[in-house]
């Protein structure tokens, strides 16, 4: 009898844990409406994660390392091995080095590239991944809409021609990701002077709500023009503790200042997620 009663509380121990892991994974699969924007903490460099509404993902750079697979795995649910898009903006290492190893762990089924030549031994190895994945391969440039699906998407920005031979900052692919009223600004290592020829480009298609300030905050990037222009309500600063760089510049620091825009900073507070319904961007 008392085996029995053992086996029926086993049976039912193993139902509840079934039954609370298909409910853990409805609850992530309802979205409710919602575009959810994840700037990972991945130490100096950068990595965003995008979830759409519609269940659409989307991945742009993969961090300086395989960090990336951790942080995704806090922001992804554990049952979803594949990514829709993944995005390199440019090819220096603090940007792509994790590639490889998001392509080795995850399904992608499209993979933009910059067309910016990279000469580093690390980013040939990524592109050798990329190749390995399978995914249709596509090169980065203005007028390419990503649609994420129920109403949300990413347009490519810059580089609006073939820049083989640029400075790969120079060259870094601008995302701006919108949906509904709201929109994100994702400048990659975006300089100051292909800020200027954005804003004299279509000044005005470049406000945003949230913008990731560029190069991690170095003080050639985010311009008192820019951020003039652009207008968001927060910034974001993706970038390592006690880098050698300095960044974010107290300079850059000083001009989000000026304008009011209050600042979130990976190095202090880990991944930060926001979240659009379309109307209003909320810090998750």
């Amino acid at each position: 009898m008392r085996r029995s009663s053992y086996i029926l509380g086993a049976i039912l121990l193993v139902l509840f844990i079934v039954v609370a892991a298909i409910s853990l994974a409805a609850w992530y699969e309802d979205r409710r409406g919602l575009l959810t924007v994840s700037f990972l903490n991945i130490g100096q460099g950068d990595s965003i994660f995008i979830d759409a509404p519609s269940g659409r993902q989307m991945l742009i750079d993969g961090g300086p390392n395989g960090i990336v697979l951790r942080r995704l795995g806090e922001v992804m649910p554990w049952y979803d091995h594949t990514i829709d898009v993944v995005l390199a903006t440019h090819p220096d290492i603090d940007h792509t080095n994790g590639l490889a190893d998001v392509f080795s762990r995850y399904k992608v089924s499209y993979i933009f590239l910059p067309s910016v030549k990279g000469v580093t031994s690390d980013w040939q190895s990524t592109l050798a991944a990329a190749k390995r994945e399978g995914a249709q391969e596509i090169i980065a440039e203005r007028g390419q809409v990503v649609d994420l699906g129920d109403g949300a998407y990413s347009e490519i920005l810059f580089p609006d021609r073939a820049l083989p031979d640029a400075e790969t900052n120079t060259a870094s692919a601008v995302v701006h990701l919108v949906y509904g009223k709201t929109s994100f600004m994702l400048t990659g290592d975006l300089p100051q002077e292909v800020e200027n020829y954005l804003i004299a480009l279509d000044g005005s298609a470049l406000r945003s709500d949230v913008l990731k300030a560029g190069h991690h905050g170095s003080k050639n990037s985010s311009s008192a023009l820019f951020l003039g222009t652009v207008a968001p309500a927060y910034g974001v600063y993706s970038r390592g503790c006690n880098n050698k760089y300095g960044h974010p510049n107290v300079e850059t620091v000083q001009r989000f200042e000026a304008f009011n825009i209050p600042t979130f900073d990976t190095c202090k507070e880990g991944t930060v997620t926001f979240v659009s319904d379309g109307q209003t961007v909320t810090r998750k």
